[in-house]
């Protein structure tokens, strides 16, 4: 460590040492946590001071204040999906998302806010009232209205509602100094005001002359918010002037919104070009129908959504024929006839733009929410290409006038062109602002100059064609250089004398406390050393992984190219009803969340967290990660933590050893045949006070958990005949929790399928051998040598014949379609893998004809996260509602939170009940007295079972039930 080094070490330390002491909040330094914070979802990459979650407003005053004394910067923090930069510096972050983000008041059409709710929860609370808030960016589910306020965010519907600068009513905010000011409607006329008043009529005719006459503009500061005109036209609100500033002027610490009216009905005319530049000219023709949006989906982005299992589905729905681009023109209303007369017109246009019947119109509320979700993951799909060449975000959100649009994009591509690459495109076509990202790699040198010389025609372009070269997505550190080339240097100059008036310069903090060198003082775009890939980006040559990676290129065996497939976005930062990120949801800490864990592998994985993969830091920050395999389905570049999860703990077994209570686990089925047969032995450790807490001090179970029970009465291969390939044979595989704890499932599952006119047999191991397994518990240990073994003698026993194979536990019958073929890549796992189905799938696909009694009562059905992540659900669903009388009510759920042997864990117990508690448990405790609880994982019933003490049913238990 140098002396520069060494006094920077101790300064920080200091900060961290005051933070501590001086305020409530959670305090974080270490280097994992600052390499988390370091990236956005843009290409950069800086390494912040440290973290800290403040609990309340006075938390951000006090560290304002402290750091204004330490000389160090202050950057406030949302949700961090920045494209541009803007999120990340060399500061202490303040992150908000943990603590401030409540609803403080509604009152009428306003609602006061905290700066880290999201835009998701806000309007999830304003829906009882009639009311919503109407910018909706596609990040809506994660971004924060504070990060919004910052960003100055618009959304695909600011044709009808405008922008962030347009619903803000008013902002409650802490100056650099301390001070704190509101900024709304008739701030007083203090020093502070006055002073920028002046500034404004000052430059009021240079403002009129150089800024861009767009809506999409959203570049430097929103100075026509001080000029006499810009007063006239009703924008002198000084709420606007903070709005877009990206933290640099104040800290938001309220919000006052202004809310709209929901309109209840909603239609979609999803029209079909042969062309782009078709598509291009006809935006200003669906314009005039006044759409609430028209949203662009050009060919890339079919093709790449195509080639996600999650999204197949809706764009072969929303597609005739091979469209290159489609237009998704979108109209809401109070009353269905309007809505559909307006489609008509939609139709009658197309057609008088020489497009005659190329309309899919969507009116059902399902579907319509598909398409949603494949428009908002517009962004993610593009960034789905494997390999170091991906869609680079830096002219993202140019926006010109729609009459010039079919122009500027020819050109465009023209500019890419000569460049050696292409353009993806998508987004809002209604107001002239297409997302665009050249396809480049930022780890060549070669590359990074072609990004700046793209960006320098693109924006000659923009200004020729009198747009805006930020229509959404702000500064940052990627344009905030290209202001002054914009504006012009007198502009550029004012910008400097607001940012001063706010936050003026100290003599430690020569460029002010907040957010420096964004907007005003900027660096070069192309600083590589800013860069998430510098110049010295490079793989640990040692590592070595155990597991196949090879569908992914680069080094690592493709190891750290999978790692890379997260590009920082933040959808597993959503609250919503999918699987994704239920460690996440349960703490709102950014290490145990998808992203934080990509972004600490990859640090691990190039050098930049000492120790690597066997690590401290990589292991905090999976601890809490319950391999629930949603990232892999969810996440719309297939970032898949779970499989991720066994290659770090395999590292960290090589280096360190494994843990008793682990090695125990996974030898399971080695040992549970005899646990079996001495049962009442096995099963006395909750029979015998002290027991639990002596195995909780030994081997961490939790005393408070009932472990499962080992049955004498466990399954026997020999109950049901071997395999010998005959017609009509399925062939079951027992898994090891349902063979010793639960054997009655298996014996209900024959008999299932005896009625169902299939010939069930029993995979067998050779004779004197233990039972076939698919080594489910080796991999939770991350002892990957011993899950091969179990696959290999699996495999080899399965691929003697071509009958499907069945199975009942989610867990154990995905590791077949999905862990065996990176155990045992090749042919033979392959044909596994797609004759593996769980007996639900089985049956609706064949659809027997099973005779059935009616069971009059309501099913409330939760799905195993592995279920639901590879689509294996709505078989289940499907077969239960096939029972005559059997009410089902699938339970919207994420992870039930025990997650195989998780939820035993002494040291996880709280988090295991806490995940359980985001909606499992209240969902149950809605549920009728009578109902009936189903699940389909192990461990879900034994949770349901310590947590509710409502006993849980495998659903093909009850499907034996009903058997006439």
């Amino acid at each position: 460590m140098n002396a520069i080094t060494g006094r920077a070490a101790i300064a920080d330390s200091r900060l961290a040492d005051r933070l501590r002491r001086e305020t409530e909040g959670e305090v974080l330094f270490s280097p994992g946590d600052r390499g988390r914070y370091a990236t956005d979802a843009s290409i950069y990459q800086v390494e912040p001071v440290g973290v800290l979650l403040p609990r309340s407003t006075a938390d951000v005053a006090a560290a304002m204040a402290i750091c204004r004394e330490e000389g160090v910067p202050v950057l406030a923090r949302g949700g961090g999906t920045s494209q541009c930069g803007q999120t990340v510096n060399r500061a202490l972050v303040i992150d908000c998302t943990k603590h401030l983000r409540r609803v403080l008041s509604v009152e009428g059409d306003t609602a006061r806010v905290e700066p880290g709710i999201t835009l998701g929860a806000l309007n999830d609370a304003l829906k009882p009232m009639g009311r919503f808030y109407p910018v909706d960016p596609s990040t809506w589910a994660r971004c924060t209205i504070g990060g919004m306020a910052g960003n100055n965010s618009c959304g695909s519907k600011s044709i009808r509602y405008g922008l962030m600068a347009d619903n803000v009513l008013a902002i409650d905010a802490i100056l650099a100094d301390g001070s704190r000011h509101r900024f709304g409607e008739g701030t007083p006329e203090g020093d502070l005001v006055a002073r920028l008043h002046a500034l404004g009529e000052r430059e009021a005719a240079e403002v009129a002359a150089r800024f861009p006459a767009q809506l999409r503009r959203v570049g430097g500061y929103n100075l026509d918010a001080l000029t006499p005109e810009g007063r006239a036209q009703g924008r002198g609100n000084l709420a606007r002037l903070l709005v877009g500033s990206e933290g640099t002027l104040a800290f938001s610490a309220a919000l006052d919104l202004k809310l709209w009216p929901i309109k209840p009905r909603k239609v979609l005319g999803i029209c079909q070009f042969p062309t782009f530049r078709r598509a291009m000219e006809a935006s200003r023709h669906l314009v005039a129908l006044d759409p609430e949006a028209v949203e662009l989906v050009d060919r890339t982005m079919i093709d790449l959504g195509r080639s996600i299992p999650i999204y197949r589905g809706t764009i072969d729905r929303i597609v005739l024929g091979e469209p290159d681009s489609l237009l998704i023109v979108e109209f809401h209303g109070d009353a269905d006839a309007p809505l559909l007369a307006q489609l008509d017109r939609l139709e009658e246009m197309m057609g008088d733009l020489g497009l005659p019947g190329q309309v899919v119109r969507v009116t059902d509320a399902a579907f319509q929410a598909q398409v949603a979700e494949v428009r908002e993951a517009g962004l993610n799909i593009m960034m789905s290409m494997k390999g170091d060449g991906k869609p680079v975000s830096f002219i993202e959100d140019c926006a010109v006038g729609l009459d010039d649009l079919a122009d500027y994009t020819e050109r465009l591509n023209d500019v890419f062109a000569r460049h050696g690459t292409k353009g993806t495109w998508y987004a809002h076509a209604s107001v002239g602002c297409l997302h665009v990202r050249p396809v480049l790699n930022m780890k060549s040198g070669e590359d990074v100059a072609k990004m700046r010389a793209i960006a320098e025609e693109c924006f000659a372009l923009v200004r020729e064609y009198k747009g805006s070269h930020s229509g959404e997505h702000g500064d940052g550190i990627v344009r905030s250089e290209f202001n002054e080339p914009m504006f012009g240097p007198r502009i550029a100059r004012a910008f400097e004398a607001v940012k001063a008036a706010f936050d003026p310069p100290l003599p430690a903090l020569p460029f002010g406390l907040l957010n420096p060198n964004r907007v005003v003082h900027p660096p070069r775009m192309d600083d590589r050393s800013l860069f998430r890939y510098g110049p010295d980006y490079a793989a640990d040559p040692a590592v070595a992984p155990a597991l196949d990676w090879s569908a992914w290129p680069g080094p690592q065996a493709g190891l750290l190219g999978a790692v890379e497939m997260c590009n920082n976005n933040g959808t597993c930062r959503k609250f919503d009803a999918g699987t994704m990120c239920p460690s996440f949801r349960a703490t709102r800490e950014e290490k145990h969340l998808t992203r934080g864990r990509a972004n600490t592998l990859r640090l691990a994985l190039t050098g930049q967290i000492p120790g690597g993969l066997a690590s401290d830091e990589v292991a905090d920050a999976l601890s809490l990660c319950v391999a629930c395999k949603g990232c892999k389905r969810e996440c719309p570049t297939g970032v898949d933590m779970a499989k991720m999860k066994i290659e770090a703990a395999h590292a960290r077994n090589a280096a360190r050893g494994i843990a008793w209570k682990d090695r125990i686990l996974a030898t399971m089925p080695r040992w549970a045949p005899w646990a079996a047969m001495l049962a009442p032995l096995s099963n006395a450790r909750d029979a015998i006070p002290g027991l639990p807490w002596l195995g909780e001090r030994l081997f961490g179970f939790a005393a408070a958990r009932r472990l499962p029970r080992f049955r004498r009465d466990a399954f026997h291969d020999w109950e049901c005949r071997a395999p010998d390939g005959r017609a009509g044979e399925v062939i079951l595989l027992p898994d090891l929790f349902n063979r010793y704890f639960e054997p009655h499932n298996i014996r209900a599952a024959l008999r299932v399928l005896r009625a169902a006119g299939a010939d069930p047999a029993v995979a067998r191991p050779p004779r004197g051998t233990r039972p076939l397994d698919d080594g489910r518990t080796w991999l939770a240990a991350g002892l990957v040598d011993g899950a091969r073994e179990e696959a290999r003698r699996t495999l080899e026993v399965l691929s003697r014949w071509d009958s499907p194979v069945l199975g009942l536990e989610p867990s154990c019958l995905m590791t077949l379609r999905d862990e065996f073929l990176s155990l045992l890549p090749g042919e033979p796992a392959r044909r596994l893998a797609d004759r593996a189905k769980l007996v639900a799938e089985w049956l609706a696909e064949t659809k027997p004809r099973l005779r059935l009694k009616p069971i009059l009562a309501e099913a409330h059905v939760h799905g195993h996260c592995h279920q639901k992540a590879f689509g294996a659900f709505a078989p289940t669903v499907a077969m239960l509602s096939a029972v005559p009388g059997l009410k089902v009510v699938p339970i919207t759920s994420s992870c039930c939170g025990m997650a195989g042997a998780f939820g035993y864990d002494a040291a996880k117990l709280p988090h295991s009940v806490a995940m359980a508690e985001l909606s499992l448990l209240p969902h149950l405790r809605k549920a009728p007295e009578g109902a009936i609880v189903v699940a389909d994982g192990t461990s879900c019933r034994h949770q349901i079972q310590d947590l509710t003490r409502r006993e849980a049913f495998h659903s093909i238990c009850l499907l034996d039930r009903a058997l006439a």
